[in-house]
C-alpha cells in the first residue's frame, strides 16, 4: 500500500477531501482513529430517525454545504423558529416570550448531519477507509505510523484532524517550536461542549404556542433548540450544556436529571417523560479535543492557517480540519472549504 495521498482523520473536511480525490482520480488511503466516520459530527438513532449530537445547522451564504446536500440527494429544512421563546433567570424562574429565535433562518439535514457522512462514505471505494486506525506520528518521508506499528507511506500526508489534536502525534524531524506553538494555539472548535437530547412522542412545546428556543442564567443547559425533524417529525429537544468541562466528568446521570427538570420547567411535565436521551460529551474525546480546550470559549476565533503551518516539510505535510479553513472557519462550511482548496492543490500537482 502506497497511496499517493494520506489523509488522517474521517470527519467531514477528511471525507469531502477524499471525495475530490476520488472524483479526480487521486490515489488515497484514509484512517481514522474512531470505530465511526463523522468526526464530530454524531447522531443519536430513535427508531428512524437521527438527531445531532455534534453540529447541526448550516446558513445560506454557505454554497458548499448547499452544494454538497443537494448532488447527495438528501433534504434541508428550516430550522423550527415559530412561537415564543422562554428564558429562565439566575434563580430558575421562567419567563416566556422574552426575545427570538436566535436560529431562525438556519437549515438542517433531515437525519441529521451523519446522512451526509455517511452518503459521501457510500461514495468512496471502502478498501480505502480504515477505520480503528489511529495515527500516532508522520514524518518527512511521507511515512504514517499506525498505533499498531504498521507504517504507511505516501507522497503527502493530510492531517484532517483538529490542531491541537495534531500537536499530540510525534514527527520526524520534530516540528518547530513555533509551529508547535501555533498548533497548540488553535481552538478546537466545539472541544470544551456537551449537548444534552431528549425525544419525544409528540412536540407538545408547539401545542403550546412555544418555538422550543430557550436561554438560561440558571441551567445546567444554557441553551435550548427544537431538535425535531422535518414537518415535526420525530420530535425532540436539545441544549447545550453551561457546566464547565471540568465539573462535567462523573456526573452523567446527574446532569440528565437536572436537564429533565429543567426541560419540565421550561415545557411542562410531558418533557419529564423522553422516549430517549443522549448527552454527548465532547471534551472528554481524544480524537476531538485535548486539556487545552477545557476552557470554554467566548467567542468565534479568527480561524485560519498560520504562515509558519503553510509549507511545513516542503509540502509533504498539510493541515486539513476546519479550524485551518481560509473561509467559516469552525463550521461544516469550513471543513468543505479547506478540503477544497487541498484537493485543488494536489490535483494541480499531481497533473503538472
Amino acid at each position: 500500500m502506497k497511496p499517493e495521498i494520506a489523509i488522517v482523520g474521517g470527519g467531514l473536511a477528511g471525507l469531502s477531501l477524499a471525495h475530490h480525490l476520488h472524483r479526480a482520480g487521486v490515489d488515497f488511503q484514509l484512517f481514522e482513529a474512531r470505530d465511526r466516520f463523522g468526526g464530530r459530527i454524531k447522531t443519536l438513532i430513535d427508531g428512524d430517525a437521527g438527531f445531532d449530537l455534534g453540529p447541526s445547522w448550516f446558513w445560506p451564504g454557505q454554497p458548499r454545504m448547499a452544494e454538497l446536500v443537494q448532488h447527495l440527494g438528501l433534504r434541508r429544512f428550516d430550522q423550527y423558529s415559530a412561537g415564543q421563546i422562554c428564558s429562565e433567570d439566575e434563580v430558575g424562574r421562567v419567563h416566556r416570550g422574552m426575545g427570538f429565535a436566535s436560529m431562525e433562518g438556519s437549515w438542517r439535514i433531515a437525519g441529521g448531519v451523519s446522512a451526509l457522512i455517511n452518503a459521501l462514505v457510500a461514495k468512496l471505494p471502502h478498501a480505502r477507509l480504515h477505520l480503528a486506525s489511529a495515527v500516532r506520528g508522520v514524518s518527512r518521508d511521507g511515512a504514517v505510523t499506525l498505533q499498531t506499528g504498521k507504517h504507511i507511506t505516501a507522497r503527502q500526508i493530510v492531517l484532517a484532524i483538529p490542531p491541537r489534536v495534531a500537536a499530540t502525534l510525534t514527527y520526524a524531524p520534530d516540528l518547530s517550536a513555533a509551529q508547535m506553538q501555533a498548533l497548540q494555539g488553535i481552538p478546537t472548535w466545539m472541544g470544551s461542549h456537551a449537548k444534552f437530547v431528549a425525544t419525544y412522542d409528540r412536540p407538545f412545546w408547539r401545542e403550546m404556542g412555544l418555538s422550543g428556543d430557550g436561554i438560561s442564567r440558571y441551567g445546567p443547559l444554557a441553551e435550548i433548540h427544537d431538535a425535531s425533524g422535518p414537518d415535526g417529525t420525530s420530535p425532540a429537544l436539545f441544549g447545550f450544556l453551561g457546566v464547565p468541562a471540568q465539573h462535567r466528568q462523573g456526573q452523567s446521570d446527574a446532569i440528565k436529571s437536572a436537564a429533565l427538570d429543567q426541560l419540565v420547567r421550561f415545557f411542562g411535565p410531558e418533557a419529564a417523560s423522553p422516549r430517549k436521551t443522549a448527552c454527548q460529551d465532547w471534551a472528554t474525546e481524544p480524537e476531538t479535543a485535548t486539556d487545552l480546550d477545557l476552557k470554554p470559549l467566548h467567542g468565534h476565533p479568527d480561524y485560519g492557517l498560520p504562515g509558519v503551518l503553510g509549507d511545513v516539510w516542503d509540502g509533504i505535510l498539510r493541515f486539513g480540519s476546519t479550524e485551518v479553513a481560509r473561509d467559516f472557519g469552525g463550521f461544516l462550511e469550513g471543513a468543505l472549504a479547506v478540503a477544497e482548496d487541498l484537493a485543488n492543490g494536489i490535483v494541480r500537482e499531481t497533473r503538472g
